[in-house]
């Protein structure tokens, strides 16, 4: 079965990134876009990251512009817009598509994987989020308007890393 760990993807500074290279860790996926309503949840991951990442906790962020076109920017504008706004320090990769035939292998895994609360199928719009345990297994799916720091995020993240 595939997990997490079995994906590279590529950096937004065009170099690839073994996944593997996040084993052991708690990951958070989520698909962002900044021109979003939900752009400010971007403060919300970098929260995350600051509180739990000396635990071993990392967000992945995958630049996507197919929900209404709120992604638009080359990768190294989005790096710079998520610098200069929300002082983001977890790695964002290259804009990819989340749903359709387009559809990047890694989110075709995330998608498929029969998570709780929000189950399997496609990405409903910009900030989904998809928790993912040191071993590589999908462990909660979140919903686009759930809060990165709502109760049941940290519930889930805490659990994770134990």
């Amino acid at each position: 079965m595939p997990g997490l760990h079995d994906f590279t993807a590529q950096r937004n500074d065009g170099n690839a990134q073994a996944l593997e290279d996040y084993a052991g860790k708690v990951c958070l996926i989520v698909n962002v876009a900044s021109k979003c309503g939900l752009t400010p949840q971007y403060d919300g991951l970098e929260r995350l990251r600051q509180r739990f990442g000396d635990r071993g906790f990392e967000i992945l962020a995958f630049p996507c512009n197919q929900f209404a076109g709120q992604e638009p920017g080359s990768d190294s504008e989005i790096a710079d817009f998520c610098r200069t706004n929300f002082d983001v320090s977890f790695p964002l990769f290259s804009k990819i598509e989340v749903n359709g035939d387009g559809r990047a292998p890694l989110y075709a895994w995330l998608t498929g994987e029969d998570t709780q609360p929000d189950g399997p199928g496609d990405v409903k719009w910009n900030f989904a989020k998809f928790l993912v345990d040191g071993s590589g297994a999908v462990i909660a799916r979140f919903e686009p308007q759930t809060e990165p720091e709502a109760a049941e995020v940290m519930a889930a993240i805490e659990s994770a890393l134990g």
